[in-house]
């Protein structure tokens, strides 16, 4: 018996590369990571800093906004995506939300024209006539996001954040 192990004939990379590829099926995803060439993503997100700040903040919405009918969630979402908070704090999510939450609350006008969007949005996912709150009448019965409800509900939200909750 010999020591020596039997000499295998050398495999080029590209040979290497042919028989892996021979026994599998091409797809989109590959094309595109042939096209992006290697190592490309190693070690990356295939998402942008910016897009992983909205998807926090989007998980963050649904685990500590009180929103039955899911309008106001929509609503902030859509805010928080185009302000400059997100853009001051794109690593930093939470503080971006909050920002803005404080921001809001802080300022009448603000909660007025929230509440307003949410009102039209709802009334657009439903199918009905919007209820618009105003100062000389009292809220309707059947309004969702009155001044006081979207206050409340951003406030929680605002006491969420600021404690740490996850």
């Amino acid at each position: 018996m010999s020591d020596q192990q039997p000499k295998r004939p050398e495999i080029s990379d590209a040979d290497l590369e042919r028989e892996i590829r021979e026994g599998r099926k091409f797809s989109m995803a590959e094309a595109i990571g042939r096209l992006a060439g290697p190592g490309c993503m190693k070690g990356a997100s295939p998402f942008t800093g910016k897009r992983q700040a909205e998807a926090e903040i989007e998980d963050c919405l649904d685990r500590h906004l009180a929103d039955g009918a899911g309008v106001l969630r929509e609503v902030v979402l859509r805010h928080i995506k185009e302000s400059e908070h997100l853009l001051n704090h794109p690593d930093q999510s939470r503080v971006a939300l909050a920002s803005y939450i404080q921001g809001v609350l802080g300022s009448e006008y603000l909660l007025k024209e929230l509440v307003r969007e949410a009102d039209v949005e709802w009334g657009k996912t439903l199918g009905e006539r919007p209820h618009f709150e105003s100062e000389e009448r009292p809220p309707h019965p059947d309004d969702p996001y009155t001044f006081e409800s979207v206050r409340v509900a951003l406030s929680q939200l605002h006491e969420s954040l600021t404690r740490g909750e996850t």
